[in-house]
């Protein structure tokens, strides 16, 4: 790759200290691509979120088949998704094509993804014996599904998303990251008409409760930051401060990307390869729910310290 390329391909990102090794190699050098070939025949992004949206469901669709054909479609179908994913955003950032209906796409994509995955797997297994018995999954694959995709999964999923854009706040500010705050979402709800913006309006709702979730599950955060807007206002946050925290978050980004896509996509393929993809949902029951919390744990220490600073 050229030195030009290269420069163009990491423009693309929103940080080098957020982005995963896998997808700085791979994942965004093939986004790029598509986001070229996009912006030459004057494709909008948000046409490319909703053929990713597309392709998503129809690997999910494939995973209900048991045979290893339709389980390998499925596989390159959910990574050529994940391209596109990525592609949308890179050719946003690209062109200056950003909308609210590209957020509103771009936030549902993932969730339509997993939810058409997880009740293909549900219902290829639930007339299944569970192994080594003679019970047959019924009822309980659905709990297993519920339990790893409700509870865990969305919770994961949340935080990390969260860590990564307080990580982008000290590193860029305001203008370079997407740090909401549940009482000014809500106050925006509020001002909106249903007929008028009666689309946002709704996605400000979910978006407002995704939002306070995460303001839950960080307390010594939601301190730190309450902190520094008593001492900076909306002044830009000293560069030493700043510098000293991203120098505490920065090694949990790692375990934040661990939880977003790449490595929950590894586990589920090589669960459908052998045959056995309800191993899928203990493993986000269990592995991921031990990085979630220690991440977690990390996080509010290093919040926790910073305030003595202030």
């Amino acid at each position: 790759m050229t030195s030009q390329n290269k420069s163009q391909l990491q423009s693309t990102f929103k940080s080098q200290d957020t982005e995963e090794w896998f997808d700085i190699h791979f994942t965004r050098p093939l986004g790029l691509l598509w986001a070229k070939a996009f912006d030459h025949f004057n494709i909008h992004p948000n046409v490319v979120t909703i053929l990713s949206i597309i392709l998503g469901a129809a690997a999910g669709i494939m995973f209900y088949y048991p045979d290893m054909t339709h389980t390998i479609i499925g596989i390159l179908l959910l990574i050529w998704a994940n391209l596109y994913d990525s592609a949308d955003g890179q050719l946003a950032r690209m062109t200056g094509k950003k909308t609210r209906w590209g957020r509103i796409l771009d936030g549902f994509a993932g969730d339509v993804w997993f939810f058409t995955i997880y009740a293909a797997i549900c219902l290829r297994l639930q007339g299944n014996y569970i192994p080594c018995t003679t019970v047959k999954w019924g009822f309980w694959i659905w709990l297993l599904a519920a339990i790893s995709g409700l509870i865990f999964h969305g919770k994961q999923c949340q935080l990390a998303d969260y860590y990564r854009n307080i990580h982008l706040f000290f590193i860029k500010g305001k203008s370079g990251s997407e740090l909401d705050n549940f009482e000014k979402l809500r106050k925006e709800f509020h001002s909106l008409n249903w007929k008028k913006d009666g689309m946002w309006k709704l996605f400000l709702y979910f978006y407002g409760n995704y939002t306070r979730s995460q303001e839950k599950m960080t307390p010594n955060f939601q301190l730190f930051k309450l902190k520094l807007g008593d001492k900076y206002g909306d002044e830009p946050v000293c560069p030493e401060l700043a510098n000293k925290f991203r120098k505490g978050s920065l090694p949990l980004m790692k375990w934040a990307n661990i939880l977003t896509f790449n490595t929950r996509a590894i586990a589920l393929y090589i669960s459908l390869l052998i045959g056995q993809p309800w191993l899928y949902f203990i493993f986000e029951i269990t592995v991921m729910n031990i990085i979630f919390a220690y991440m977690r744990h990390k996080h509010e220490k290093l919040c926790k310290n910073m305030m003595q600073l202030l």
